[in-house]
């Protein structure tokens, strides 16, 4: 890979920008780009290093480039240049097919709190491929050796800046639960959970509706926290609230594999009666 693509790429990659990486893996006929060649799409569109070919290709390429960063998934487009909808009139000659991979930076888990429910929140994040922040005063750094920053200044909570596809857990142990989840709330993070008993839960959601956040934002909650795993220990705490934080991620219906099979089953024998 060129240089040039490699220096875009970790430019790229250091500011947590979406891209895709469009790489030529076949040609055939009269094609101006050989196989093997590769561009970088921005998340507007446009190629800013490489060259997968000449407009034909490059407008059908960067329009699939777009799709694979809004679905996450990688795709092969097959580029038929003898089609004169992809050009201006004039067919440009040959076929290509192009694999498109999309480069999406990792979603961050803010963990608000200590303690081992804490400690086990980031264990787990980490193993998920999530880049873990944890904020709190009493934050013990060798407590957390998978976070990727600590934050130990932050008594007012202003450093809580998620990002819409971030998940923020409150595991303050009711010590200002309150106040970062006020904070939060004012971010567009995809996901806000609060570890809380069911009273705790409704008493810091009381002070809120009291401090006049409305409805719809306390709806964003999930308070609390989690799936239903029969959870008791500190571990099993914060695998239900992972789990969950899995379900959302990667849309599941939350069933069981077993049930979730026997359901596809009864629908492919409901179409063949």
């Amino acid at each position: 890979m060129a240089r040039e693509i490699l220096d875009v790429l970790l430019e790229l990659r250091a500011g947590g920008r979406p891209h895709a990486v469009a790489t030529v893996v076949e040609t055939a006929g009269s094609v101006s780009a050989k196989t093997g060649a590769k561009a970088v799409i921005d998340p507007q569109g446009r190629v800013v290093a490489g060259w997968v070919g000449g407009g034909c290709a490059e407008s059908a390429t960067c329009e699939a480039a777009l799709h694979c960063m809004r679905t996450g998934e990688t795709a092969i487009i097959d580029i038929d240049l003898n089609d004169e909808v992809l050009g201006v009139g004039m067919p440009c000659g040959g076929s290509m097919r192009v694999y498109v991979d999309p480069v999406l930076p990792r979603p961050t888990l803010w963990i608000m709190g200590h303690g081992r429910v804490a400690e086990c929140l980031c264990q787990l994040g980490d193993l998920m491929g999530l880049k873990v922040i944890v904020d709190d005063p009493l934050v013990e750094p060798q407590k957390y050796p998978a976070a990727e920053r600590l934050i130990a200044d932050d008594i007012d909570y202003r450093q809580l800046q998620p990002l819409a596809g971030d998940y923020v857990v409150i595991a303050t142990q009711h010590k200002g639960d309150h106040e970062s989840l006020q904070q939060a709330l004012n971010s567009p993070a995809g996901y806000i959970a609060l570890i809380a008993s069911r009273k705790r839960s409704r008493l810091v959601l009381a002070y809120l509706r009291d401090a006049g956040v409305g409805k719809t934002q306390l709806e964003r909650v999930m308070a609390p926290a989690g799936l239903d795993l029969g959870a008791r220990t500190p571990e099993e705490i914060a695998l239900c609230v992972i789990s969950e934080i899995v379900l959302i991620r990667r849309a599941g219906t939350g069933l069981r594999m077993r049930d979730k099979l026997h359901r596809e089953l009864r629908k492919v024998e409901a179409v063949g009666q």
